[in-house]
């Protein structure tokens, strides 16, 4: 069971243990209770520890971050490739195919899935905790934690500089002017099931872009969103007449160019949730993309 440890600071003298695990390590009220029934859940210089129990000066706090309980539900593993592009003892981060959803759907029962490729890998035990999710067909970075946990600390992180995403897209068309923000909020689409749209009640939504290059009617554009809301950037790109190459919901279906929405996730920048470390991942262009964007020269 992976742990973390803290150092009692000379201010925090004589404070308890429950403010220690909730105000400095931020764990909530439920985790702190299911830490206290763990026989090593909580340890301060070894010995197990009461969350009553006060702390002093050079105390060493001790603490699982690892899940106390079993999976909600069985996740059906599968022998589908995830390459692995960074993990430690409380998160990893994944180079998602084309064509995989993070979890099983009824909609979509027998499409590969993150959680079945991982538990194919690591056994049906592990608990899965996506913290920033990809559509089905868009590809690259997508960040897993490997506890409830980190999983909050993460979550709470998601649109701060503390994690900042970056994509690549191939789009129809050339967004003008050449670098800008789209902000228009985001709602369902009342006709679809599936779709959203740009409308007044919507969420707010706010996407970064900058043309790389164009050529032919086509551009390939840097996109950096701000918040994350679903299908924001597909979205976003219709709304100003740009759709991705390949989009079959917000623009125009064509197997010929691409057979899905040209959006990969390359970037990530994240300051690490336990240690602080700011790790900047990357994923390589797939393939289908790759060679789109030689096709058009872009």
């Amino acid at each position: 069971m992976e742990t973390i440890s803290r150092v009692i600071a000379h201010d925090e003298e004589g404070v308890t243990v429950r403010h220690i695990l909730k105000a400095k390590l931020h764990f909530s009220t439920h985790a702190v209770a299911r830490l206290t029934r763990a026989e090593r859940g909580i340890l301060l210089n070894g010995v197990r520890a009461r969350t009553v129990d006060q702390v002093h000066a050079g105390d060493v706090l001790t603490v699982e971050t690892g899940d106390h309980r079993p999976p909600k539900t069985a996740v059906v593993p599968g022998p589908w490739p995830l390459p692995i592009v960074y993990e430690d003892g409380h998160l990893l981060a994944v180079d998602k195919p084309a064509g995989m959803t993070a979890h099983a759907s009824n909609f979509l029962p027998d499409t590969p899935t993150v959680a079945g490729a991982l538990a194919w890998e690591r056994g049906t035990d592990f608990l899965f905790h996506p913290v920033n999710r990809l559509d089905k067909g868009t590809t690259g970075l997508m960040v897993v934690a490997k506890s409830g946990y980190v999983h909050d600390l993460l979550r709470r992180k998601l649109h701060t500089p503390d994690f900042r995403r970056e994509y690549r897209a191939v789009c129809i068309g050339c967004p003008s002017p050449e670098e800008g923000a789209v902000d228009a909020p985001i709602g369902r689409d009342e006709d679809s099931t599936v779709a959203r749209r740009v409308c007044p009640g919507g969420a707010a939504a706010v996407t970064h872009y900058r043309v790389l290059s164009q050529k032919g009617g086509f551009s390939l554009v840097k996109l950096t969103p701000e918040t994350g809301r679903t299908h924001q950037i597909r979205v976003h790109m219709a709304y100003i007449g740009c759709p991705l190459a390949g989009d079959w919901l917000y623009g125009r279906e064509d197997p010929a160019l691409i057979g899905r929405p040209a959006l990969h996730s390359c970037g990530l920048t994240m300051a690490h949730p336990v240690t602080g470390e700011v790790l900047r991942l990357a994923a390589p262009m797939p393939e289908d993309m790759a060679r789109l964007i030689r096709e058009k020269a872009l």
